[in-house]
């Protein structure tokens, strides 16, 4: 078998997941039925988690200069805009950037990492056994085939062939509501705000393309498979916002809707799910490419670990426990931001709508509220249940990235640490740590290192490969923190090597 793991889908999601395998010496396939890269962008948007994940692996710099920063984002379309600038992060804004620019630059990682990436091929039904997994495809030729590896991972959307095959359920509601998005070379910039003051989101791509996005009341209940036209578009944006703000020369026109549904579970044996496979809904607040980077950051190490024969017993399975939660937390929350948008256009609720628009805009105005939807859009917020009771507070958050100095070395900070995808042991007492694990944890004796409240204390922390804290202690007692270091390791990490 010469490949440990069948991707399916060269989306972000698909593309993140295949460096991460390929990071670990993972052999991966990438198959995708499309013959060229999507041109056209969906998604606009890295939320600052996906950011930070980004960071974590070396790659920020081939994002940063491409895209446009932005503090704050929307929630619902209300006024009062979410916060992320004040965020416990060092990148605390939204890096706006077209998708299509997202999935080059992984790709281009990918090929990097010797990923080999397959297009022109649909994927027809996948099977597993007690030692495989194998793909049955069709060519551009219509000629079929097979493939077999050690196993498979369904991101290939929301209609997925990978979670038919796997016998998983996908739950929740059809589409009820559609809106509509156009892409287009020509508008009229003297009429933008008005369109945006109506509600209608208004972009600014590269090559000089502006981005409409907007619910009409009188073409919502129209099925997202409808094409739309550019009659209609400038007939609806009339309608809504008093002009058809020039719009011409359309270079994308589409219609979504507001389905929701969460697979029932992310695994089943040797066959996963992630991104869009596992969870779909109404892109509010812009979540959903963001929800499957995060997927394919979670999955990508610990899918390694049990090919490359280290994984501890139900690594794999804290995959499905880990990030189903925040599936449906996304669903959840896209759900309450549709609805609130749908009641706004519907006659009879308009203006209670208003009134409960107007009430949530205080809201936000409220610090606290504000922090605590922004980390929920931001992914920041993500805290993972700890695999132990009475483990420290900050087991399952995310590590700070602070800046540290290690024994005999230059400065540094954590993530540029987490570059290569392994664990890293911090000794934060300043004295010597040597985790005898071999390559798979990197044991840092740090000297100095910014000070923060939540890590007063704290003598050592076992950070996960995907950023987060898998173990900490604050015992000052060196043979009971040996005991405990090992415990955690063991648990995390596998054996000693």
């Amino acid at each position: 078998m010469d490949t440990d793991v069948i991707v399916v889908g060269a989306g972000p999601t698909g593309l993140m997941l295949a460096c991460e395998l390929a990071l670990a010496g993972v052999r991966t396939r990438v198959l995708e039925r499309r013959t060229e890269p999507q041109r056209d962008s969906r998604a606009l948007s890295l939320h600052p988690r996906s950011v930070e994940l980004m960071d974590q692996r070396g790659l920020l710099d081939r994002f940063l200069p491409l895209g446009r920063t932005v503090p704050g984002w929307h929630f619902a379309g209300l006024r009062t805009q979410l916060d992320f600038s004040g965020l416990d992060s060092r990148h605390g804004y939204t890096l706006f950037l077209a998708q299509a620019r997202t999935e080059a630059i992984l790709e281009e990682r990918a090929h990097e990492l010797g990923v080999q990436i397959m297009r022109g091929l649909e994927t027809l039904a996948v099977s597993q056994d007690d030692d495989g997994v194998e793909v049955e495809v069709r060519g551009p030729d219509d000629g079929t085939g097979t493939m077999r590896a050690r196993y498979a991972v369904g991101c290939d959307g929301g209609r997925s062939v990978v979670r038919r095959e796997a016998g998983i359920d996908f739950p929740g509601t059809d589409e009820t509501l559609t809106g509509m998005l156009g892409d287009f070379a020509v508008v009229d910039p003297g009429a933008l705000d008005k369109a945006r003051a109506h509600g209608v989101i208004v972009a600014p791509l590269e090559g000089g393309r502006t981005r409409f996005v907007h619910l009409d009341p009188e073409r919502m209940r129209v099925p997202a498979r409808e094409p739309v036209t550019l009659e209609e578009f400038r007939a609806s944006l009339t309608r809504v916002c008093g002009s058809d703000c020039g719009v011409a020369e359309p270079r994308w026109l589409s219609r979504f809707g507001n389905a929701t549904r969460l697979a029932e579970s992310y695994r089943s044996g040797r066959i996963l799910l992630a991104g869009d496979a596992a969870h779909i809904h109404f892109p509010a607040a812009g979540q959903g490419l963001n929800t499957g980077l995060q997927d394919a950051m979670n999955l990508g190490w610990k899918l390694a670990a049990v090919v490359n024969g280290w994984a501890p017993r139900g690594l794999l399975d804290s995959y499905d426990e880990e990030r189903r939660p925040v599936g449906q937390s996304v669903t959840e929350n896209t759900e309450v931001q549709t609805l609130l948008a749908e009641l706004t256009l519907v006659g009879q609720y308009q203006r209670p709508a208003a009134a409960l628009r107007k009430l949530l805009d205080q809201l936000l105005g409220m610090a606290e509220v504000n922090r605590r939807l922004a980390e929920q859009v931001s992914a920041l917020g993500t805290v993972y249940p700890p695999v132990t009771p009475g483990a420290d507070p900050l087991v399952g958050r995310r590590m700070p990235d602070v800046g540290l100095t290690a024994a005999g070395s230059e400065a540094t900070r954590v993530y540029e640490l987490l570059h290569p995808g392994r664990f890293v042991l911090l000794g934060l007492a300043g004295e010597p740590v040597d985790a005898g694990w071999g390559s798979r944890v990197e044991a840092v004796t740090v000297d100095k290192y910014d000070e923060r409240a939540d890590l007063d204390g704290v003598t050592e922390v076992l950070v996960r490969p995907d950023g987060h804290i898998a173990w900490a202690t604050r015992t000052t007692d060196g043979g009971a923190r040996i005991d405990d270091r090992v415990r955690a390791l063991t648990a995390w990490a596998g054996t000693a090597s």
